[in-house]
């Protein structure tokens, strides 16, 4: 009898130990900093030049077939820095997006550390990237009416800017007459409440709200009126906010906050965690996390 026991025992712990092995194996590791500056993707099949800064320009990837194809317009973070890498990462969702009928405009731009970077020059660039595509809608096949902004981390912040663009003053210098309307935004990590989220901005990013909002002054002494997403509620749009479970940078309870302010001004708006998830799984397309993100932004283009 004891040595029956002892045997259950035994084939117990084993069981349970390779159990273990295997929900180990079904779920990778989290993706971290290096594993995303490592990801690339496909060349595009062509780049335009919206200004002559060196980081002035978008890259347009087309899926193959006639078209007219939905258009995901891609906005990388990186902490508003050149530090983290940024549009060449992004090619990586460009070329998954592209196996599944979706164009994309992969945007770069000039960050805080680069000449005219910051404010106002970095949310210009948003403007004229925006303009650039919409004048390229009719050499390409292009369907702008089936639109979606996607942004990672600090892109999520300009994305969800993009959205609220038509409730921008006059007096500003980051208004336009008349934006390409952006009214579905997934918003990856992103951390877009200026006003709100200043010292996760500060701990996560390492960054002075001032270079994202610029100085006050007489003319414009709130420096949140045309910089922040949550102060350009309610736009119309729908926004999903994409988020990692464990992602430190921009963590969940960000993107619940940012939905209920959302929601209460009359847009719409719903949160996505991804379990397992870091901040660098939202935005790669060879993450476990990948099928929910994809689900995501084809979501958003069926509104």
């Amino acid at each position: 009898m004891l040595r029956r026991l002892l045997s259950l025992a035994a084939f117990a712990a084993s069981f349970t130990a390779s159990f273990a092995a295997g929900a180990n194996a079904a779920t990778p590791a989290p993706m971290k900093l290096a594993d995303y500056m490592a990801l690339k993707g496909p060349v595009p099949n062509a780049s335009f030049a919206y200004g002559s800064a060196p980081s002035q320009f978008a890259e347009l990837f087309i899926p193959g077939g006639p078209g007219p194809f939905p258009v995901a317009v891609l906005v990388h973070g990186g902490c508003w820095t050149k530090e983290f890498g940024g549009i060449t990462q992004l090619r990586n969702l460009a070329g998954a997006l592209a196996e599944r009928g979706i164009a994309s405009w992969n945007i770069e731009y000039r960050r805080v550390d680069e000449p005219g970077g910051g404010y106002p020059g970095t949310y210009q660039d948003m403007n004229a990237a925006l303009e650039m595509l919409a004048r390229q809608a009719g050499r390409y096949p292009l369907d702008l009416k089936r639109l979606v902004a996607v942004g990672h981390s600090a892109g999520g912040q300009l994305v969800q800017w993009m959205a609220g663009r038509s409730r921008i003053p006059a007096t500003s210098p980051l208004y336009l007459p008349d934006p390409l309307p952006v009214r579905n935004v997934v918003s990856l990590g992103g951390l877009a409440d200026l006003r709100r989220e200043q010292g996760l901005i500060k701990s996560s990013c390492d960054r002075e709200i001032g270079q994202l909002t610029g100085a006050p002054s007489e003319n414009r002494p709130d420096v949140f009126a045309d910089t922040n997403a949550g102060d350009l509620l309610p736009n119309g749009s729908r926004t999903i906010l994409v988020t990692g479970e464990l992602d430190k940078v921009s963590p969940p309870r960000v993107a619940y906050d940012y939905a209920k302010r959302a929601r209460a001004a009359g847009d719409a708006a719903e949160v996505v965690i991804l379990p397992g998830a870091s901040h660098y799984d939202e935005v790669a397309a060879s993450s476990h996390a990948w099928p929910q993100v994809l689900q995501a932004i084809e979501s958003a283009l069926k509104r």
